[in-house]
């Protein structure tokens, strides 16, 4: 069979490959395959982030609306308009349609191929009955799917994905959400705020969003709460009945109603529901994709060096960027290390070599800023306190709650809180976290400080401009102990 050949071949057409097929090409006449056996643009075009944020933001707005006087009066009787919400998100996924997709990719010399792509030897990628070769590299970057533990009745009972959740048509009336984490706490967000009557979270741990700081999971709690939402922490889901399933399509109730069985927290061991998302984690998409023709595991996570290269693959052709390597299962952050391996798949390819930061990823070890848009939003980078002192670092931390004008000003009702874990030996940020109104907007600075090691004494000269939420970072440096300093 003839072969077909690319300088670079790119499996998985969302963000992180994307990017790591334009960069790679970038300048040079090097050619590119993307291969996409469903929508260029991946999960976070149409099935993640896009949606997901074009969802919660019409909550945000409502809210604050709710609690600003002149405003809350011609409001408060309203709620959401759910058809217009959900007009204007699949105005961001156009409507699962993905050829301006195609036609960036088109533009920038990157040829789209449609299909399943395999590992079938040595820079080879067979995609159906079409064979490619790569003259310099292969880059992974499938992603991850969501899970669905394998728990009696449970996937026979068709269950709603974060897919589902991201692209409803029908909300349920009652709903259990299974998971205490970033998709469980935004569906949880939206869902209610779009129709959802009863909402129940099933946590098996003592917390949400465990791998925050414990104030962040505590304050999205008590808003949870306060909304009506039912918390069940320590809950275990043992098995799910559904007498009734039928497979109606992405976001629609599948079927009748759902009885789940339920240990562990002491509440009634049977709650029934229209409809159960389950929340419960991401597994890599490497099952099917060849790995073993390589010598690697054919599932799970892909480890790679700090130049994205697959280690235990001879040759420095294999990379995976993004979810697929587990590193950061962040779309921001697969997008950074697809510029970090088109930048070293270019050197690579031109003999240069390959000194300097550009290209080695380092955010992703302990400098990663991530934002949560529940209400409030929680926004955080780097280390919480408890892993910076698992990794022997002797810190400070600062907290205050976010009581300045600006805050005050932007709503009557706010409530907030930030910290910042410093390392006291270099004096520098190593952590940091707000949760409140408005916070994602706080993070970058904060990642600013965090990766380039700026030193308290001189975040003492960067002014916060009045009145803004950003004046908590004064609150904060006024904050930091100095004995024993």
């Amino acid at each position: 069979m003839a072969s077909e050949e690319f300088d670079v071949i790119v499996i998985g057409g969302g963000p992180a490959g994307e990017n790591a097929a334009a960069y790679a090409i970038a300048g040079s006449n090097r050619t590119a395959a993307l291969v996409e056996h469903q929508l260029v643009g991946g999960e976070c075009s149409y099935w993640a982030c896009m949606p997901s944020k074009a969802l919660l933001r019409p909550v945000e707005v409502l809210g604050t609306a709710r609690h600003m006087p002149g405003v809350e009066e011609k409001v408060n009787a309203y709620g959401l308009d759910t058809e217009a919400v959900l007009a204007r998100r699949d105005e961001f996924t156009h409507n699962l349609d993905d050829s301006s997709q195609v036609l960036w990719a088109d533009s920038v010399g990157i040829d789209v191929i449609r299909g399943s792509a395999r590992i079938t030897g040595v820079r080879e990628v067979t995609v159906g009955e079409r064979v490619l070769r790569a003259r310099h590299a292969v880059v992974l970057a499938t992603g991850t799917t969501a899970s669905v533990p394998d728990l009696p009745g449970l996937r026979a009972a068709l269950p709603w994905t974060s897919r589902d959740a991201t692209n409803v048509r029908e909300v349920p009336k009652r709903l259990a959400v299974v998971g205490g984490g970033v998709v469980a706490c935004e569906a949880a967000t939206w869902l209610h705020e779009l129709g959802a009557d009863e909402v129940t979270l099933l946590v098996r741990g003592s917390a949400l969003l465990e791998r925050t700081e414990p104030f962040a999971g505590e304050m999205v709690a008590e808003k949870l709460r306060k909304h009506g939402v039912n918390i069940r922490f320590g809950a275990s889901l043992q098995s799910a009945a559904r007498p009734d399933v039928a497979d109606t399509g992405v976001g629609r109730v599948h079927g009748g109603p759902v009885t789940l069985s339920v240990s562990g927290d002491g509440s009634d061991p049977e709650l029934t529901v229209d409809e159960v998302l389950v929340a419960a984690g991401r597994t890599p998409a490497t099952a099917g994709l060849g790995l073993d023709q390589v010598g690697l595991p054919d599932h799970g996570y892909v480890t790679v060096d700090d130049h994205l290269t697959v280690t235990g693959v001879d040759g420095d052709w294999l990379y995976a960027v993004g979810d697929v390597n587990g590193r950061a299962l962040l779309t921001h952050m697969g997008k950074y290390q697809a510029r970090v391996c088109g930048d070293v798949i270019a050197a690579r390819a031109e003999g240069r070599p390959l000194d300097g930061s550009r290209f080695v990823a380092s955010a992703d070890h302990g400098q990663v800023p991530q934002v949560v848009f529940t209400t409030p939003e929680v926004a955080a980078v780097g280390l919480t306190e408890s892993q910076a002192r698992a990794d022997g670092v002797d810190v400070d931390v600062v907290a205050v709650d976010i009581d300045v004008a600006g805050a005050a000003l932007s709503r009557d009702d706010y409530s907030g809180r930030a910290s910042l874990v410093i390392d006291r030996a270099s004096d520098t940020i190593v952590g940091a976290t707000f949760v409140g109104s408005g916070v994602a907007e706080l993070v970058h600075a904060a990642t600013v400080a965090v990766v380039g090691k700026v030193p308290l004494e001189s975040l003492w000269h960067a002014v916060p401009s009045y009145p803004t939420v950003s004046e908590v970072w004064l609150r904060l440096l006024e904050a930091r102990p100095t004995a024993g300093r």
